[in-house]
């Protein structure tokens, strides 16, 4: 029924618009979502852009992302930060890719040591001992000496690291351009088709 399945988490570093709109985009790809959203990203959420966050539990959250997002029936899944039964907890039902957009330096410290304190670390964890694909989107300037550190020692365990550091050679003309920019990158790791942004060469990009 879906193309494919997808974790996605979003916390509370600033950026807010990457994960809403990379979550925008894969409900509409038909890809099922399994999402996370931690109570800083809430925070985040609603000072960085205009949407008013149902009160409550995720049941309610899902319904208004579902809502907000066109999403079908059973298309999104939304789990609290101690759902332990939740299929992201265990490799034999975890999907193949997560994405952490936007990804805060408490996440990647956490992810890098194995803390595993809630769902979205453990998810992350799952998606390094079973080999999956784990996508991290950290926007965080400038990086500390413990920002690189915990960013090569995920890399070297498998993780990729992709900054959100939006290019201009699209010349974008807007703040949605620029959202976009970091959208078809994760889209392009996810191996999802997308006309969110002509490839390198294609387009005329180069010769604007």
């Amino acid at each position: 029924m879906f193309n494919s399945t997808i974790t996605l988490a979003i916390t509370g570093a600033s950026g807010a618009q990457y994960g809403l709109r990379l979550l925008q985009v894969l409900l509409a790809q038909n890809c099922r979502v399994y999402l996370m959203v931690s109570g800083a990203a809430r925070v985040v959420i609603e000072t960085e852009t205009n949407l008013a966050l149902p009160a409550g539990d995720e049941k309610a959250l899902q319904l208004f992302f579902s809502q907000l997002y066109n999403a079908q029936p059973g298309q999104l899944y939304l789990f609290a930060k101690e759902d332990w039964m939740a299929p992201v907890a265990s490799g034999s039902s975890s999907p193949a890719s997560m994405v952490i957009c936007p990804a805060s330096g408490g996440t990647l410290s956490a992810i890098a040591s194995g803390a595993s304190n809630n769902l979205i670390e453990r998810a992350a964890d799952v998606a390094l001992k079973e080999r999956r694909q784990l996508i991290l989107v950290p926007r965080e300037t400038p990086y500390s000496e413990i920002h690189l550190k915990n960013m090569l020692s995920l890399t070297q365990m498998g993780a990729v690291i992709l900054p959100a550091s939006p290019g201009f050679y699209q010349n974008p003309e807007g703040l949605e351009d620029l959202v976009d920019f970091i959208v078809a990158r994760i889209l392009d790791q996810l191996q999802l088709p997308h006309t969110l942004l002509p490839k390198w060469g294609e387009g005329g990009l180069a010769s604007k």
